[in-house]
């Protein structure tokens, strides 16, 4: 049953649902994107695992040359291996009909008795396993038989070890070894251009003169064991076979790439919905206080009439309570709504056999929880001035602030403003705390803006910078295997090639302090134009005579700082142990990389005029038969074309990109107007009286609109300045939160985002002063004006 107390406060809530609709608003949003990024973070987190434990994701992997198949029973030996599988793994190219580009087939053999992998198991979306006796049956990866339209029964052009040959697709799948479908050492996918078939041993072993023999290998580790001296042994056994080091899964491509989206996840779930619940703490804050001003006769008269403390702070609480059950409802609802939204984004990039969104239901505790706590800070400083205010005092209107001229009046600044804007500086200085109050909101909701656009800016530049001023190339050429100068004459010689500039690539093993990665050195010739190596001011950085050049994030991730050496273990050739000192970082935003000067790697690996590729420049008009010729040419292993990689770029980096834009935009915008229209309100109710008697006493209504107006705009100009240096630094606390390995963006904010941000919350303001302005039209001049009981 409805206590007084209770009618009380339904009335109150009828009478102001326009400020607890827009305060209810920002904390939904707020909650929103921390039930949204939560639950995303379960989804992700709890199909990984189950995928990887159910389909029997590897611990421990590696590579090499070529080692015998009866070296397999030393490696299952080793303490600490469970299980082992060996494998033959080649890349083939592929000439598949309507793509001018040769595509990459990445071939992995299946298990010689035709059985089930033991390890990185596969998934099977439609058909079957090849045939223990077919040669030709393959099963290829979903990703590329989607963006490829390709059926079961379809057969495919591959070019294996310099012969063509059809591949016939008997089974659509999907491995817990590629859930992020790339090319090794790319980090955006292109399925177009790029999958995954798996093939009987003996049809690759034979192809690749590898029978009886293995060059890749997967290891599920013992429970409890360490894996490095399990790594350390392999390398040893391995090293005479050519192996580049084993690595464990954290270090996997596509493992690390799904860490490191989680990794982002969690840095997100923390950032927005603390700046949207501390604006909604503020705007409590503001509401409450200005009730709680309004309504001084009634808490007198509640408090003789017996009511006590406790139950007056218990019915103003109530008001706090009512906004968080509505914000968690609305928050909760849009939680799910977007979370299963961005879950198409992440289709994008990951494949699992089952993405379904799951919510977190212990976020949604949370939330209310932190809403709860955010609500309680806002008023509990308004609640306790209720329950304190002795009735004999409440009784008594409120004391009439004082109205001496402002600051900037007696400082003889003001003589050239009108009554109506000194009327509205004078009331900003006599309420201090809460005109810092709307401002400090103003400029969260300013803020807030700024991230948007600070995303599109940073695409902006990376479409310029990644593939205009550092990758200059038309084309990458990659060779199966390093060859000599003659290889780098062959390719110079293709069709249609302007200009090429030699690569040599080598695999090797950083160390410093504890820390290490394994990764390949780029050697590149001194003046490199087609790939440039600029610095974090886009200057362009040379390669020294000796000494390495590195990415900045993976100085940082080694601990290391230019003028220290850096321990180089090579996992080629006579594999030599150096030490080389660094001499440059660079800015890069797509994994991370290091360089050398060509000939001075040449010199390390005792080498003559070797390469591993090249960067060539193509004659447009000779694209076709540039493209012909690459298709027959055995000894590329992969070509890169960079115009299919900003392709690939703009259809999953730069669209996730840009959906996240759109939420945040839309999240910024109902913040923007709940701030203003909120502060607006409170401004009129609470001065409702003295624009009363201003009309009264000859103020027209301009005049007197422009007293009420004055005030806010004066805030707003403050608080727009201040919102702009907020939203820089939200900015770059979010973008230094989410650096990882593969996943980076620059700080970029140009003049324009900061000029939207400026305008959308001015465009707020002037719909909420239309708002108002009605408002004011309709005013009862006889009812405000009447004596107060």
């Amino acid at each position: 049953m409805l206590t007084p107390l209770d009618l009380k406060l339904l009335r109150d809530l009828g009478r102001m649902k326009g400020q607890v609709v827009a305060v209810s608003l920002v904390m939904a949003c707020g909650l929103a994107m921390m039930i949204m990024t939560r639950s995303l973070i379960l989804t992700l987190e709890g199909t990984r695992d189950a995928y990887y434990q159910t389909y029997r994701m590897a611990d421990v992997f590696g590579m090499m040359k070529r080692a015998p198949l009866s070296l397999k029973p030393r490696l299952a030996a080793i303490p600490g291996v469970a299980e082992l599988e060996t494998r033959v793994v080649r890349d083939a190219v592929l000439d598949l009909p309507g793509v001018l580009e040769p595509c990459t087939g990445h071939l992995v053999s299946l298990p010689e008795d035709g059985g089930t992998p033991l390890l990185n198991q596969i998934y099977l979306r439609r058909g079957r396993m090849p045939q223990v006796d077919s040669r030709r049956e393959a099963v290829v990866s979903e990703a590329f038989a989607e963006a490829n339209k390709l059926q079961l029964g379809d057969s495919v052009t591959a070019i294996i070890n310099g012969r063509r040959d059809q591949l016939l697709i008997c089974g659509i799948g999907l491995s817990p070894e590629f859930v992020f479908e790339a090319r090794p050492g790319e980090t955006l996918p292109d399925n177009k251009r790029f999958g995954v078939f798996w093939m009987n041993y003996r049809a690759l072993a034979v192809a690749y003169n590898m029978d009886g023999a293995f060059n890749d290998f997967a290891v599920d580790l013992s429970p409890g064991a360490e894996p490095g001296p399990v790594l350390e042994e392999m390398d040893r056994l391995l090293a005479v076979y050519g192996a580049t080091g084993a690595y464990t899964r954290s270090d996997h491509a596509s493992a690390q790439r799904l860490d490191d989206e989680l990794e982002v996840l969690n840095a997100l779930s923390v950032a927005y919905p603390v700046v949207f619940l501390s604006v909604a703490a503020f705007m409590v804050n503001a509401v409450l206080a200005r009730l709680v001003r309004l309504q001084r006769e009634q808490i007198a008269q509640l408090k003789a009439l017996g009511y006590s403390s406790w139950q007056v702070g218990r019915h103003y609480l109530g008001f706090a309570f009512v906004i968080v059950v509505i914000g968690s409802i609305l928050g909760g609802l849009a939680g799910r709504f977007m979370g299963g939204g961005l879950l198409a984004m992440y289709r994008l990039f990951f494949r699992f056999p089952r993405l379904e969104f799951t919510l977190d239901y212990s976020a949604v505790g949370l939330a209310l929880l932190v809403s709860t706590v955010a609500s309680m800070i806002g008023v509990l400083s308004v609640v306790w001035m209720a329950v304190n205010l002795p009735p004999a005092e409440a009784m008594r209107p409120e004391p009439p602030a004082s109205f001496k001229p402002s600051l900037l009046e007696r400082a003889g600044l003001t003589n050239w403003m009108s009554p109506s804007m000194r009327m509205a500086l004078r009331n900003i200085e006599r309420r201090p705390w809460q005109s810092a109050f709307t401002v400090l909101g103003l400029a969260l909701a300013t803020g807030l803006m700024v991230l948007p656009g600070s995303m599109a800016d940073s695409i902006d530049y990376l479409l310029t910078y990644q593939w205009n001023d550092s990758q200059r190339q038309d084309v990458v050429a990659i060779l199966i295997e390093p060859g000599s100068g003659e290889a780098l004459h062959d390719l110079e010689h293709l069709p249609g090639v302007i200009y090429a500039e030699p690569i040599r690539s080598v695999q090797v093993r950083l160390r410093h302090a504890q820390r290490e990665k394994k990764l390949a050195i780029t050697g590149l010739p001194k003046g490199s134009d087609l790939f440039r190596l600029l610095d974090a001011q886009q200057r362009s950085v040379s390669l020294p005579e000796e000494g390495i050049v590195m990415s900045q994030a993976l100085a940082e991730k080694l601990g290391l700082r230019v003028g220290e050496s850096v321990q180089v273990a090579v996992l080629e050739g006579q594999r030599p142990t150096l030490h080389i000192p660094l001499r440059g970082v660079i800015e890069d935003f797509s994994g991370v990389s290091a360089f050398m000067d060509i000939d001075a790697l040449r010199r390390v690996m005792k080498e003559g005029a070797s390469v591993s590729g090249a960067y060539l420049t193509i004659d447009e008009t000779r694209w076709e038969d540039f493209m012909k010729k690459v298709k027959d040419t055995p000894r590329l292993a992969a070509t890169l074309v960079k115009k299919d990689q900003l392709r690939a770029f703009r259809t999953t980096t730069g669209e996730s990109i840009g959906i996240l834009r759109k939420l945040y935009l839309t999240l910024a915008v109902i913040v923007a107007f709940g701030v203003v229209y909120n502060s607006a309100r409170i401004a009129l109710s609470e001065r409702s009286r003295d624009l009363a008697t201003l009309r009264v006493v000859g103020f027209t209504q301009r005049e007197v609109a422009g007293v009420l107006l004055g005030e806010l705009t004066l805030l707003l100009v403050t608080a727009l300045p201040l919102g702009l240096v907020f939203g820089k630094g939200l900015v770059t606390w979010i973008i230094t939160k989410v650096r990882t390995e593969t996943v980076r963006l620059p700080l970029i904010i140009s003049d324009q985002t900061y000029a939207i941000a400026v305008i959308v919350v001015s465009g707020a303001a002037v719909a909420c002063f239309l708002l108002v302005g009605r408002m004011l039209r309709k005013l009862d001049m006889v009812g405000v004006l009447k004596a107060r009981d």
